[in-house]
C-alpha cells in the first residue's frame, strides 16, 4: 500500500459496498474512522451513519457529483482528512473517477499534491450475483441503463454487443421515473439473441434492510415493475444458465473435462 505523508491532505474516495457493515471492508471503515470529514450523497451517508458521529458530515443530493467531489478536493487541499464515500465500489460506476478528472484538470500531482486512495468496495455485481447462485462464472458485460451521460444510441450498441457476444449481462440502473423505455428496449435486443426462458435476476436493495430478489426470465421481467429503480440490478443470463430451485447457474465448463459427481471414499474404521 501506498505510504501517506502526514504533512498534507488526505482524500479518501471510499466504498461502503454492499451496504451492511457485515460486508464493509476493514479498510474502509478504518480510513472513515480517521477522517475529519465526511462528505457524499445522503443515501450512501445513511449507510454510515454510526461510524460518522461526532464528524463534519455534508450531505448532497443526487446529481450533485461534482459539486461534493469539488468540495471534497478543497478540504484536502486545506490539509483535512476527507473521505468522499461512495456505494459499492467507487471504480464502477462511482466517483472515482470524477475526482482524478477534477485532479487532472487541476494540475494536481500525485507525488507533491494532497495524498487520494481509492478504497475498494463490494460492487453492486459481486453482491447481487452472491444472492442469486452463480450466474458471473464466465465473461460478462456491465451496462448502465442511464442516459444522462452516456448518449442512448451508444447505450444500445453495447447492449446488441453483449448480446450478440453471449456475455452474462449485469444492467445498473434500469429504471426510474424518468426512464421508462430503456429496459424494455433492453429485453427486444436479447430477445432476438436469447431463449425467452433465459433466467433473470431481479435484486433490489442486496444487503440492505429494504433488500427484494425475484429470479424470472427476458419474457417475463418487466412483470416486476415494482422492484425496477436506481437501487436494482438486473442480471441477463446467457444461452448457458439455468435455472435450478430458485438459483441462477452459469456452468463454468468443467462438465467438458471432469466427472463433476464422484463417490466419496468410505472413512476407515
Amino acid at each position: 500500500m501506498t505510504s501517506e505523508p502526514a504533512n498534507k491532505g488526505k482524500l479518501y474516495v471510499v466504498g461502503v459496498g454492499p451496504g451492511h457493515h457485515d460486508h464493509m471492508t476493514y479498510r474502509a471503515k478504518q480510513v472513515i474512522e480517521e477522517s475529519e470529514v465526511i462528505v457524499g450523497y445522503e443515501t450512501y451517508v445513511g449507510l454510515v451513519e454510526d461510524l460518522i458521529q461526532g464528524k463534519e458530515v455534508y450531505r448532497y443530493a443526487m446529481t450533485q457529483e461534482v459539486d461534493r467531489a469539488n468540495q471534497a478536493i478543497g478540504f484536502a487541499e486545506k490539509g483535512r482528512i476527507v473521505s468522499l464515500v461512495s456505494s459499492g465500489d467507487p471504480g464502477i460506476y462511482g466517483m472515482v473517477g470524477l475526482i482524478y478528472e477534477i485532479l487532472a484538470e487541476k494540475g494536481w500531482d500525485k507525488d507533491s499534491g494532497i495524498y487520494v486512495e481509492c478504497v475498494p468496495g463490494v460492487s453492486s455485481l459481486n453482491s447481487c450475483a452472491a444472492l442469486v447462485g452463480s450466474p458471473l462464472m464466465t465473461d460478462f458485460a456491465v451496462v448502465s441503463m442511464s442516459d444522462l451521460l452516456v448518449p442512448w444510441d451508444m447505450i444500445v450498441k453495447r447492449v446488441e454487443a453483449a448480446a450478440l457476444g453471449d456475455y452474462v449481462t449485469v444492467i445498473y440502473n434500469p429504471a426510474s421515473k424518468k426512464r421508462v423505455h430503456q429496459l424494455r428496449d433492453t429485453r427486444d435486443i436479447f430477445l432476438k439473441y436469447r431463449k425467452p426462458e433465459t433466467p433473470v435476476a431481479i435484486i433490489k436493495g442486496a444487503y440492505r434492510e429494504t433488500q427484494q430478489v425475484v429470479i424470472t426470465t427476458i419474457d417475463e421481467m418487466l412483470e416486476h415493475q415494482d422492484m425496477l429503480g436506481m437501487i436494482t440490478t438486473v442480471i441477463v443470463g446467457n444461452s448457458s444458465t439455468y435455472n435450478y430451485k430458485g438459483m441462477m447457474i452459469n456452468p463454468r465448463g468443467y462438465t467438458s473435462k471432469y466427472q463433476l459427481v464422484k463417490e466419496t471414499p468410505q472413512a476407515k474404521a
